[in-house]
């Protein structure tokens, strides 16, 4: 049987042995991701412990869980009871997003602020689950990058795992051009000129009640964000940020540790500051955070020509600019 598409719960049997011929939508992908997918319901524990048995195998041999599919694999899946789905539980609804390109192997959404790009971590689901519901005829979907749940902007979908597989590699490679335009409340300093570089290490962690967060550690993982200041605003910057890493984060906890936070940032950021913009009277008004994936260049993954994409400044976001643009002009007339 070939391509996960065509491949439901109901081919992984629960009482005889299933065998799944390998073709290029799959190739490419751990076999552990595979089955997790392929094994909705299943418990994630469940799925690796049949790897330490050798219950898996592929061409009759033992593979471990890290094993990457290739095009002519047949891979045996033994009896797996998969579990009845809960009838409250709740399922990705088929969600409609602004779409900004798409081809056979490529979809660029523009994502909206407040919507996870995928479920976990407390969210029944996101962006990806809901594509996938919109379109279940697809024989794939995959996220080639990530968005914080609180970023709006472009993002990128792979409709074919080839596709998937380029991307990822213009990424490990730093090949992708990845331009956001993000607003924060400081002093830029002089001696940084218009372009100012952070190549601080981040480092992740686990606060006390389990929520994750990053910050400056000189043990972290290399990071190189770029600066380029657009505009003063009074108090606060219009800057764009190109990232050259894309650390988890990385672009709020570069700005904080310079002390200009973004504005909105509920982990990061100046939480007196946020509450004053998120007040029913206040002028400038915010009710989210200014962090936006405005514009993103890459080498198409079949012809390899140049492409690139960008989304419009969210409404909410364009108004603070105006109405901090507003105040400026306000203040010149007293």
């Amino acid at each position: 049987m070939n391509g996960l598409g065509k491949i439901s719960r109901n081919h992984v049997a629960a009482d005889h042995v299933s065998w799944i011929n390998v073709d290029d939508a799959l190739a490419g992908q751990r076999i552990d991701n595979f089955l997790l997918r392929l094994c909705k319901g299943v418990p994630k524990s469940h799925i690796y412990r049949i790897f330490r048995s050798g219950e898996v195998r592929v061409n009759k041999g033992r593979v471990k869980a890290s094993y990457r599919l290739k095009h002519g694999d047949i891979v045996r899946v033994p009896p797996i009871r998969v579990a009845q789905l809960d009838s409250s539980r709740i399922r990705a609804p088929a969600t409609k997003f602004t779409v900004l390109y798409e081809d056979d192997c490529l979809i660029v959404l523009d994502k909206p602020a407040g919507i996870a790009v995928h479920g976990g971590s407390g969210v029944s689901f996101g962006i990806i689950e809901q594509m996938r519901a919109m379109r279940p005829d697809a024989a794939m979907l995959e996220l080639v990058h990530r968005l914080d749940r609180e970023t709006s902007g472009v993002l990128l979908l792979a409709k074919k795992r080839a596709a998937l597989i380029n991307l990822h590699q213009q990424i490990r490679e730093g090949r992708l051009d990845k331009r956001y335009l993000v607003c924060a409340h400081g002093e830029w300093l002089a001696d940084w000129g218009a372009r100012h570089v952070v190549k601080e290490p981040l480092y992740k962690y686990r606060t006390t009640n389990g929520e994750r967060r990053v910050r400056v550690q000189f043990d972290g993982q290399a990071s190189h964000t770029v600066f380029n200041l657009r505009r003063h605003l009074g108090n606060y910057l219009l800057l764009e940020a190109e990232l050259k890493t894309g650390r988890t984060h990385q672009i709020r906890v570069h700005l904080a540790h310079l002390g200009l936070p973004i504005v909105g940032d509920d982990k990061y950021g100046n939480f007196l500051l946020n509450k004053d913009c998120a007040r029913p009277d206040a002028r400038p008004s915010l009710r989210r955070m200014f962090l936006h994936a405005w514009r993103l260049r890459i080498q198409h993954p079949v012809s390899g020509i140049p492409i690139t994409f960008s989304a419009p400044l969210p409404v909410a976001c364009s108004n603070f600019l105006q109405q901090l643009l507003t105040n400026m002009f306000d203040l010149d007339d007293t």
